[in-house]
């Protein structure tokens, strides 16, 4: 048991510093995206299953509390968790349309949207995605390797590899790093 720990926390490790190692420059052009889109009054709309909903859940509230700094709340939305909507719409429609109406209904061109999903082909957060892309809103993917949102995202960040564990420890510290960096451009701290 205690290699299958060291093990672990190696490939976590590992997989973490090839990520961020290759993406720094997207990820500040992705805070900067962020925290302009916030400046102008819009909001973030974010979207996924899972693990991937309960980070936008977690993520959405980092930026409507506070992350490292006391300021003002921000506006960020989690798509996942109203769940009247979502079953009504699921019971209604279909699972694929979760998200896409929700987009319609809350989406405007100024917003940006942050769909999450590991494998990059959930049928619900690619219909929002697309939905969003049609509203004319900033997409910004959060995926594994590839899939269908790497290809229509204005900005993806594709985790390579292929445990779905791995990929959400990356996607959550990115998460934190994005809203660190937005925090530190809005309210221009060092």
């Amino acid at each position: 048991m205690k290699e299958l720990i060291r093990q672990t926390v190696q490939d976590a490790i590992e997989t973490k510093q090839k990520f961020f190692a290759t993406h720094e420059e997207l990820i500040e052009t992705c805070a900067r995206k962020i925290a302009d889109t916030l400046e102008d009054g819009g909001k973030l709309l974010l979207f996924g299953n899972g693990g991937s909903a309960a980070d936008c859940q977690h993520i959405a509230a980092e930026f409507v509390n506070r992350f490292q700094m006391e300021r003002k709340p921000l506006p960020a939305i989690a798509l996942t968790c109203d769940t009247s909507i979502i079953t009504s719409i699921g019971n209604d429609y279909s699972f694929d349309e979760i998200f896409s109406k929700q987009i319609q209904a809350l989406g405007h061109q100024k917003d940006m949207a942050i769909g999450i999903s590991t494998s990059g082909n959930s049928a619900n957060v690619i219909r929002a995605a697309a939905v969003a892309k049609d509203q004319g809103m900033t997409l910004v993917g959060f995926s594994g390797a590839g899939g269908k949102l790497k290809k229509i995202s204005d900005m993806a960040f594709c985790v390579d590899s292929p445990v779905t564990a791995r990929i959400q420890e990356v996607h959550i510290t990115l998460g934190h790093i994005l809203c660190d960096l937005a925090e530190r451009m809005l309210f221009h701290a060092q």
